[in-house]
């Protein structure tokens, strides 16, 4: 039985923001987020998250969440935080104590961690820095033991010589927590009750202290500033690339890529320079990314190219399709089979039949075309009246003249054809010439205007 807490009180200062620290995002989720996502992959385990500072905006993000809240009314030190969420806890089982503003723990280090707690013992997270500089130290004796551990303020010239640091991140029994937490002093530099002084407490009954390292140094480095929500955004990206590119993805340059959700690619994926992929993204096979791409809550099947520059939002592309370069699919965007979507064109709410194609400068919104359909560069569905949406239906074979104007709700039939320059305000039969051109006029010998004198 596992109780995981997780500290998500304090204010976060150095961020310079009106946001509480653990809100501030890292490749798009909050860093409260990132901990929560890792810490429900723990098989039932019980989640307490203990808030504080702008505690109401914190929970907006927890709604979606099954954690118990846990409210640490004034900030006295990360003791009372936890002591804040002992009556919440099973009465036997380990507490796991993680951090809001450490995002990038890994489940591996985790479960190294709580496995070293048993009855005669509780485990620590530590490790080797060169420069310890900020961190508490950690104290052993001469057989190696760990003693305590001594936090910066409160250490000596020799304590501020260690290079072994606590990471903050612990695993005790719910029972010796129970028995530590209320004898905590805060009799310190900073005037607050430090969980790291239940160490001290847990030799002098006899219990053994183990440590681990965490699989990777950048698991617990935290976020206290810009500088650092910065570094840790890049280690994010660098480590999300690397398994993209085990899982045979081509990234032209890694360093240049940008993950902000999920993104799940088939074989032969090429992704350029610059791209950035947000919320849920599933790329087939096949599928060539050119550079610059921003792609959003997206379905890309097999063969797909998406040239340099375009912008897809909550769309689906079928396989075989061609998107861009400079185009922007928006929400509700359904391409079919061997589609082409050409430069300067925005979709919204369009359903693109198969092998139709709206190459060049144009705008389909709130439109259903079927297969086959070409439509001529500048051509617009005009689907809006300044109150309500209107549907433009656009059949099968159907050829739209360059710069036409589609006045919604208005159909046009299959293999009909509209010439180029109209404004289309009624349905169009099928198989039938629709053209609306003013009559072109010639005056002979007509002398263009001059500029007057001054």
């Amino acid at each position: 039985m596992i109780d995981i807490i997780i500290l998500a009180a304090g204010k976060g200062s150095r961020m310079k923001s009106q946001l509480p620290k653990v809100m501030q995002k890292l490749a798009g989720s909050t860093l409260i987020e990132h901990v929560l996502n890792t810490a429900l992959k723990i098989s039932g385990a019980n989640i307490h998250v203990v808030l504080g500072h702008q505690s109401a905006k914190v929970s907006e993000v927890l709604e979606h969440y099954p954690v118990n809240r846990v409210y640490q009314e004034v900030q006295l030190g990360t003791g009372d935080a936890v002591a804040c969420a002992l009556p919440a806890l099973q009465k036997y089982g380990i507490s796991l104590v993680l951090y809001g503003d450490v995002p990038l723990i890994s489940l591996t280090t985790i479960r190294d961690l709580v496995e070293l707690v048993d009855e005669n013992s509780l485990a620590l997270l530590t490790t080797e820095l060169e420069d310890p500089n900020g961190y508490g130290r950690i104290v052993r004796d001469k057989h190696d033991r760990v003693t305590a551990i001594v936090e910066q303020k409160d250490a000596s010239d020799s304590q501020l010589a260690i290079g072994e640091i606590n990471t903050g991140i612990l695993a005790v029994r719910n029972e010796d927590l129970e028995r530590w937490l209320p004898k905590l002093s805060n009799h310190n530099a900073q005037g607050e009750f430090y969980l790291t002084d239940i160490i001290a407490m847990a030799v002098a009954d006899g219990r053994e202290v183990r440590t681990t390292d965490p699989t990777q140094l950048f698991e617990i480095l935290g976020v206290n500033d810009r500088i650092q929500q910065a570094q840790l955004e890049r280690v994010f990206q660098e480590q999300y690339a690397h398994q993209l590119m085990l899982e045979g993805v081509t990234l032209l340059d890694p360093t240049r890529l940008d993950v902000r959700g999920n993104l799940v690619c088939e074989a032969d994926v090429s992704i350029d320079v610059n791209c950035i992929f947000e919320g849920e993204v599933r790329i087939g096979n096949n599928v060539t990314i050119e550079g610059h791409c921003h792609i959003k809550n997206a379905i890309i099947n097999d063969g797909c190219h998406i040239k340099a520059f375009t912008h897809i939002e909550n769309a689906i592309i079928d396989s075989d399709c061609v998107v861009g370069p400079y185009a922007r699919l928006r929400p509700g965007t359904q391409l079919f089979k061997n589609a082409k979507i050409g430069n300067f064109v925005e979709t919204k709410n369009a359903v693109i039949g198969e092998g139709s194609k709206v190459n060049h400068l144009s705008y389909v919104g709130d439109a259903e075309l079927g297969s086959d359909v070409n439509v001529g560069a500048g051509t617009i569905t005009c689907n809006y009246d300044g109150v309500n949406k209107h549907k433009t239906v656009i059949g099968d074979n159907a050829f739209i003249g360059s710069n036409t104007a589609l006045v919604a709700p208005v159909e046009v039939g299959k293999n009909a054809t509209i010439g180029a320059g109209s404004t289309i305000g009624r349905s169009v039969p099928e198989n039938s010439l629709a053209v609306t051109r003013a009559k072109q006029m010639h005056k002979a010998d007509w002398p263009r205007p001059k500029k007057k004198d001054k």
